[in-house]
């Protein structure tokens, strides 16, 4: 079946997707990414793998608990967050806008709070960034439709963290890959179907230890990023919001990019941008 024609507004999302797609980690990413190979190869040990996959599961679940789906009906004016998923792009994105800069707005206060706190305040900082970006995930998906209920759900939102920390080209090529293959699954899923899948499997902790392999070097170099950063006397505190604020900055539009094209294919718009 051919794909539909595109609206203005859709091209320009086909557009701003092979944009994200192409683009290059920058020199921060990289510079981190050096920095926080120890962090990463501790996180890669199998005891602390199955601790960090602990973590992540617990940091999605409150996560999506805090997504708050009623106040995106509310918002949107729908009964079932899954009209969105054919209602109009356009108003999806500006819900997206919202809360996207609303998360980096808080991710930067936050930063900027314990930042005044030191290395001392680092272990509050850690689960709540965490959890902030996995909730902006988790809303930014309700914008366009696609509430997290299903295991397949769960993977595709956490590798959306994962290609949000890519350290360069080859990596976030890999991680797009890896993300790629959810999001076949993911739309080749009806609503129904989906629920029904939710209610009778559970993701296995294998399976969750994969994928928190699959972000342990996105985690490191950030985590990394905030130790030094507020270690630094005085400046701790500008540097720590700063660093949140990227990060969260970064992993809304993996999130924004990542369910345009899935409400894109939805709607008959392309197989694949």
């Amino acid at each position: 079946m051919p794909a539909r024609p595109l609206t203005d507004h859709e091209e320009e999302a086909v557009q701003a997707i092979r944009a994200w797609k192409a683009q290059k980690p920058g020199l921060w990413a990289k510079v981190m990414g050096v920095l926080g190979e120890p962090i990463t190869w501790v996180v890669r040990q199998k005891a602390v793998e199955r601790v960090l996959a602990t973590a992540l599961d617990g940091a999605n679940s409150l996560a999506h608990h805090l997504a708050d789906a009623d106040d995106v009906r509310r918002e949107a004016g729908v009964k079932d967050i899954a009209e969105l998923r054919s209602l109009d792009l356009a108003l999806s994105d500006r819900m997206a806008d919202r809360v996207h800069n609303w998360a980096i707005g808080l991710a930067a206060s936050e930063g900027t709070a314990t930042g005044l706190g030191g290395l001392f305040a680092l272990p509050a900082d850690v689960p709540f960034i965490l959890t902030l970006a996995l909730r902006t995930i988790h809303k930014i998906g309700l914008c366009y439709g696609y509430e997290a209920t299903s295991p397949g759900d769960k993977d595709l939102v956490l590798g959306v963290l994962g290609a949000s920390g890519a350290l360069d080209l080859v990596d976030k090529v890999a991680a797009l890959a890896s993300l790629r293959s959810v999001q076949v699954t993911v739309a080749s899923q009806t609503w129904k179907q989906i629920a029904a899948t939710a209610s009778k499997d559970a993701l296995s902790g294998e399976a969750t230890l994969v994928a928190a392999t699959k972000v342990a070097r996105a985690l490191g170099w950030n985590l990394t990023a905030g130790t030094f950063q507020k270690a630094i006397p005085f400046l701790g505190a500008a540097l720590g919001g700063a660093a949140n604020a990227r990060y969260v900055r970064g992993v809304g539009w993996a999130a924004r990019r990542t369910f345009q094209e899935l409400w894109l294919i939805a709607n008959g718009k392309g197989a694949e941008i």
